[in-house]
Order: C-alpha cells, then structure tokens, then sequence
C-alpha cells in the first residue's frame, strides 16, 4: 500500500529530516508537511522540498482561503476548539490542514493516510521486515482505521540533546499491557503527574484513504458517509517524545500570550501536564524548574525502572537509534 504522513510542525530542519528519513526506511513514501514557524523559513523549505516525495505547505493566502471555507467550522465536533488560544488553536489548525491533507491524498492515489507529529516515531512491531506497508496491508478490507497505541518516551538522564538518538525506554500503552499490573502500578509511574501518561493517552490513527473522510481531531479520522470501522493494533505502536529535554519544559515559559494563573493556563492549554508545565516553568527559576524536571520526568532510579521493566509496563525499544 502507498503510505502518506500529513503534520503541522514548526520543528528545526534537522529533525524534520531524522523524521522523514526514519519514516522511509518503514515504507512511507508521501510526506505532506504544513510549515509554520522555523520550518517555514524560506532555506528550510528548499531544503525540505529538494527531499523525493515531500510536499510543503504554508500558511499563505491560498492555505488561509482553504481553511476559512471548510466545511469544519459548520460541524460541531470540532466546535469545543474554537476561538480559544493556544493549543486549543493549533489543534483546530491541524485539523484544517488534516482535511487539506485528505483532497491531497486522494489526488495522489494514497492508500493510508497518518497524522504523525515530528515529535512521534511509528513503531511497527510484529512486522519481521520492520514496515509500516506490512502492518497496514494485513489489515482486512473492511476496516477503514487502525489505531496505533502511544507508548512514551522516559528520558533517565537529565541531559538529553537528540532525544530520537538518546531515549530508549518507553512506558507501553494500557491497550498492551496487563490491566492488573497498571491499576497496582499507577501511582510510581504517575509519580504525582496528573495522569499515566503526561501528555495523549489515545494513540494515534492510519485511516484508508476515501471520499467522504474527515479529521476527527488530531489523533483519529471519521467519516462524513458511514460509520469507520475502527481496529486497534495489538503490536505496533506510535512512540511519543516528549517532555525529554530540559529545553522542552523551560520553553513552556514562552508559549503562548498566557497569564501564569490557573484560570489562564487552563483557557491556554488542553492537556493537564501541559497547564502544569507552564505554570512550573513560568514561576520558578532554572536551578528549581531542574529539580522539577528530575523529579517528575527524568526516571534514574534503576530499582524502579527494573521492576517496571520486569512488568512489562516499560519496554526498551533501540530502532530508531539503529535506523
């Protein structure tokens, strides 16, 4: 099957590349990328666009044009999102540019479309060859999507640079794991944070390119004709990284023009780690916001990270490093 990733990103040239490079080696040939930021300036976009099978879109007037007369702001399910800031904006401007993404790739004779971040890894595990065609194509016929179960990255130092070269544990998804040992492990993988996971708990999703879909959020697609039959995948997974690097929490500091209040970083921000990241970020200074960040983020405890290991809860995944 022809594979095609659409993503939003306003990441740095480089990562794009280890990105899409990674992504190739598992069989994904179309790449549909909407710059913003960074990755918009005009040396990156040359760059990315000399790459075989890559597309680059801007937010320019005819982008802008598109989003302002999509059918999206006539739905309701998407309705939640809108006129808020911050992340509440982006993830309306993702899906816009998923619905983009949808007429693209069915102009392009695509089979699977994903919407995968440049922060997140596809990880098709039970595929001996390692390939993301090979997962999709023992899917049977009447299935529209597959979801791919999040497994988090856990940075067990406190100076990761490259966190795809230097992160190899993972804290595996409920969908793969026994729900006895979750419910009893919680609280030490929790370790005070809001949630199991810091960020999405929910995966992410490949849908069968055709007429009639739409985005239904940023981690699943629907359809505006029939009801998706919907599997999700007992191996393979989507491999999320985040919060790895110091620089990532720090920065939270400068998102958005948002009050260190409460009430503003819930109006700012969807996920509750994210909200409590900007107010940690914004009112403490560097030598306590590092105190923080080893607390509840780095795990270089290896009695804890063992047993954890030993439960199957956490697993050690080296690919990406290898790729």
């Amino acid at each position: 099957p022809k594979i095609a990733f659409v993503v939003t990103t306003s990441d740095s040239l480089q990562q794009i590349r280890i990105w899409i490079s990674y992504h190739k080696a598992l069989g994904v040939t179309t790449f549909y990328i909407f710059a913003d930021g960074q990755a918009a300036r005009a040396d990156n976009v040359a760059a990315l666009r000399a790459l075989p099978g890559v597309t680059v879109v801007l937010r320019d007037a005819e982008l802008r044009r598109r989003h302002e007369n999509s059918r999206i702001w006539k739905e309701s399910w998407l309705s939640a999102f809108f006129h808020k800031p911050c992340n509440h904006e982006l993830f309306v401007l993702q899906s816009l540019n998923m619905e983009v993404g949808i007429e693209m790739a069915l102009k392009d004779g695509i089979d699977w479309l994903l919407h995968v971040d440049t922060d997140e890894l596809i990880y098709p595990s039970g595929s001996p060859a390692y390939s993301l065609q090979e997962v999709l194509g023992q899917v049977p016929a009447d299935v529209d999507t597959l979801v791919f179960p999040n497994y988090e990255s856990l940075p067990e130092r406190d100076d990761v640079v490259d966190p795809f070269l230097e992160v190899t544990m993972f804290k595996k998804n409920y969908a793969h794991v026994v729900s006895d040992l979750y419910f009893k492990s919680y609280g030490v993988v929790a370790r005070g944070n809001p949630n199991y996971f810091i960020t999405y708990g929910n995966g992410k999703s490949a849908a069968r390119v055709q007429h009639g879909m739409r985005p239904n959020g940023a981690h699943r697609w629907h359809s505006y004709v029939k009801t998706p039959k919907e599997w999700s995948s007992d191996q393979a997974a989507v491999l999320h990284f985040t919060y790895n690097r110091f620089s990532d929490l720090k920065s939270r500091r400068d998102r958005c023009d948002c009050a260190p209040t409460e009430e503003d970083a819930k109006r700012c921000f969807i996920l509750p780690f994210d909200r409590m990241a900007f107010l940690e970020a914004s009112l403490k200074n560097d030598t306590e916001l590092m105190d923080w960040f080893r607390q509840r983020l780095v795990w270089s405890d290896p009695a804890v990270v063992n047993d954890l290991l030993k439960k199957g809860l956490f697993t050690r995944i080296y690919e990406p490093q290898v790729i």
